[in-house]
Parts: structure tokens; sequence; C-alpha cells
């Protein structure tokens, strides 16, 4: 039996589910960001109960269809900007099209009417947070963090870094206290 989990977007989500479903007596065959797969049919107790226990976290169980594909998008986002080494070759709606088997406008109307903001906004969010991450880390040059975003120069890293935090991926490096968001808030 498959179960949609909302909110689900971090390997420390995916930890407090297992920890749930076990509590209950369930037993997972998979556990991926925003779905997971049990043995057993689940009773409409344990469903409550699982449901409860998730919401006490921040997550929940989806049972309708509508908020289930945006729950997918979101994932699908999460798991291409921050778990995902080579980037797609082709635009985010051709990706996510192709990957939910989906038209792009309807999954892009949905997502806006249901969330209040774009899947490009959304995706950009999280480009810029994985960003933070990378200036924060010291790792790369900022050469190489635009490129592994697959920004097409510095400058349009900058600018668009710039434009979503109000400063400059320099600046921020700078800052004593760094502002990230935990994914789950993004």
């Amino acid at each position: 039996m498959k179960l949609y989990i909302k909110n689900m977007v971090s390997n420390r989500c995916k930890m407090i589910v297992k920890s749930e479903l076990e509590k209950l007596g369930l037993h997972y065959i998979i556990v991926e960001l925003g779905e997971v797969e049990i043995m057993e049919n689940i009773s409409v107790v344990q469903h409550n109960l699982l449901n409860i226990n998730l919401n006490k976290s921040g997550l929940g169980l989806l049972d309708e269809k509508k908020s289930m594909l945006i729950e997918k998008i979101k994932n699908t986002i999460v798991n291409l900007v921050h778990y995902s080494e080579e980037q797609p070759k082709v635009n985010l709606s051709d990706y996510l099209s192709e990957r939910l088997n989906y038209d792009y406008t309807y999954l892009a109307n949905l997502f806006s009417e249901k969330q209040g903001t774009t899947i490009e906004h959304f995706f950009l969010t999280h480009k810029i947070e994985r960003v933070k991450e990378f200036l924060v880390y010291n790792e790369y040059s900022l050469t190489e963090i635009s490129n592994k975003m697959h920004y097409s120069s510095v400058a349009h890293l900058s600018n668009q870094f710039k434009k979503m935090t109000g400063l400059t991926p320099s600046n921020y490096k700078h800052l004593r206290l760094k502002r990230r968001k935990p994914l789950e808030n993004v």
C-alpha cells in the first residue's frame, strides 16, 4: 500500500517516518521523499494515529490527489536541487512533465493555485538555498558553484542571489550569522 506524506523533504524526515511506522507495527518496503510503500493495508485507527504523530513533526498524510501531486512536484525539485549531482539537460518544465507524466501547464497552474507561488520561484528559492550551503561550507569557488548549479555565468548567479537575498554571494559568505533555512521551511 502506498502512502503520500507532505513536507517530507530531507533524510531527517525519512527517519521520522520510518520511526513512526515502526511504532505502529507497520513494515515499510520503500521510504522516499513524499512517498512510502508499506507491506500491509493500514487500518483507519493506524492511519489517524500515524497522521497525528507525523503532524507533531510538521509532516502529515495526504489523501487528496491534487495535494499529492503538489508534493511530488516539490519533492522532484528538492531531489533535483539538493540531492542530484547531475542536472537535467532539458529545462525544468520538460523535466517535471517527463518525471510526473503531466502537462507542465497543468502542473504550473495547480501549483500556483494551491501554493500561492510559481514552480519557478520555488525552484529558484531552492537553488539559492543550495548556493548558500556551498558558500557556508567554503569548499568551492563561486565559479565552481555557478557551474555546479548550472548558471550561465557567475554574474547570472550573483544577480539572482542578490535579487533573492538582498546580498551578494561575497557579502553572504562573510556574514557572521548565516541565514539559511531548513529545507522544510523553504
